[in-house]
């Protein structure tokens, strides 16, 4: 099974954005790996957001 390229640059982008992790550390992440990270990016996101 193959990754849809636009989701893949948007995890991507995501991750670097918040982090500032270099793209080819996010690469090498799995994809678990990255979805993970995605998740806690936006429990933190949402904490921030609401003030907590």
């Amino acid at each position: 099974m193959t990754y849809a390229l636009p989701r893949l640059r948007e995890e991507i982008a995501y991750i670097a954005y918040h982090f500032h992790w270099p793209r080819e550390e996010i690469l090498g992440l799995t994809h678990g790996e990255r979805r993970q990270w995605v998740a806690e990016i936006a429990r933190i996101n949402t904490r921030v957001n609401e003030g907590g």
